[in-house]
Order: C-alpha cells, then structure tokens, then sequence
C-alpha cells in the first residue's frame, strides 16, 4: 500500500534520527567508509555541486531554503556565496551535528539551523529553495504536491532532486536487498520523468512557473536526477 507524505515523513525522522544516525554522520564525513557507502558519497559530492553551479555564484541578500539540509555542507557553501539560509531538516540530530561541522566564518552570509518540516508556511519567503535528496522518497503526486508548496512562498527557482525509474536503478534496489541492512537507505519512489513533468506543468500553484535544467547523477548505488524549475 502507498503511504502519504506524512506517514512517509515519520519513516524518515525515525531513520535519520535514530537509526542511521551513525552511519550519515560517517557518510558526510571524510572517515574512511565501505565500498557501496562510498559510491554514495561521491554521488552525494557531485549531486551538492550540481545544485549550487545551477544558484547564482553571488548570493549576497538573497534568502534561500536548504530543505532537508542534513549534515548541513550545501548549506555552508551557499552561504559563502553571501546567502542568508535556513537549513532545515527532520533529524534534530543531524541539525546539531551540522551547527557543529559549520566553520565560524561563513562571511557575509549566515546560516539558521532548525529542525522541523521543510514545507511548513512560518519559514517564511525565499528567493531560492534546495531540496537535494529530501524528496526522493515520495511518489510523483507528493514530489509535486510539495514543490507547489514551495513554489508559493519562492521568489526565483527551486532546484530538487528525484529518484529516476530507469531499469539499472531497479535492478540496484533489487540486488541491494541481498546487503547487510546498515548498507540500506530507507525506500526510495522512482519516478518517471515524464510523468513528473505533466504534474508539475498541471499543478495550479506552478502556473507561471517554467522548467529548466535536468541532470542524472550515478555513482554506483547512487542515482539521483537534479531538476530545476524557475518563475517565469
């Protein structure tokens, strides 16, 4: 049976929170890691550089929303650039562990650590929003669902991340079963690209909203598509 976004997103804290809590600090870390940890991490490394080469290089006042932030490393770099950011993510204790990675000086930008539901409204408006692998657990209806919200509050582009449904990612699903279960992320929702695309065209909260660029990042067990929509 399906399960909605909200019972999907209660799946997820529990996982990053408890869980794995471990093994991500590990992941976004430069300790060493094991073999298919490591396709992650080089995935993960070129998806954060995918997104923030599709921000503008100067930040400086504008406001951006790193939903699910993690560990908090896009978060830094966006505020190099001079952005002020609100990081958020499920896991309150992956937010303390990226306020504690997070270098003193950020610059001119700073950035807002919270934990908490990345589409709640009293965030507030921002001008950029990243979502980088914090949607690739729920199906294309709730992926679209969600990027509306967003868009209603968002000035400029969002940029987002899904799970491709292409039959390599399949058979990487299927043969990462056979893995010990600390090797295992929690379900992913593969999406059809072109189904993708018709929901986000039809929702009524993205009229006057366009795409933009896509790219498919795949390192291993690593396969993510980045997808960037913009106001027209």
């Amino acid at each position: 049976m399906a399960l909605t976004y909200l019972e999907r997103r209660g799946q997820i804290e529990t996982y990053f929170d408890r869980t794995a809590a471990d093994t991500w600090a590990r992941l976004t870390s430069d300790a060493p890691v094991s073999r298919i940890r490591a396709t992650v991490r080089a995935g993960r490394d070129r998806m954060r550089e995918t997104l923030l080469s599709w921000l503008p290089l100067d930040l400086s006042g504008r406001r951006l929303l790193d939903a699910g932030c993690g560990t908090g490393a896009l978060a830094v770099e966006a505020a190099r650039r001079g952005a002020e950011v609100v990081a958020i993510d499920l896991s309150p204790t992956l937010v303390e562990l990226a306020k504690e990675r997070t270098p003193a000086n950020l610059g001119s930008g700073r950035i807002d650590f919270r934990s908490g539901d990345m589409l709640d409204a009293g965030l507030g408006e921002f001008d950029h929003v990243v979502c980088m692998d914090s949607l690739i657990h729920y199906r294309s209806a709730d992926v679209v669902a969600a990027v509306g919200t967003l868009a209603l509050r968002t000035r400029h582009s969002i940029v987002f991340t899904f799970a491709p449904r292409t039959v390599p990612l399949a058979t990487m699903h299927a043969v990462g079963r056979l893995f010990p279960r600390g090797d295992r992320a929690p379900a992913i929702e593969p999406v059809a690209e072109k189904t993708l695309r018709r929901g986000l065209s039809e929702a009524p909260a993205l009229q006057g909203w366009q795409a933009g660029r896509t790219a498919r990042i795949q390192s291993g067990f690593y396969q993510s598509q980045a997808f960037e929509i913009t106001v027209r």
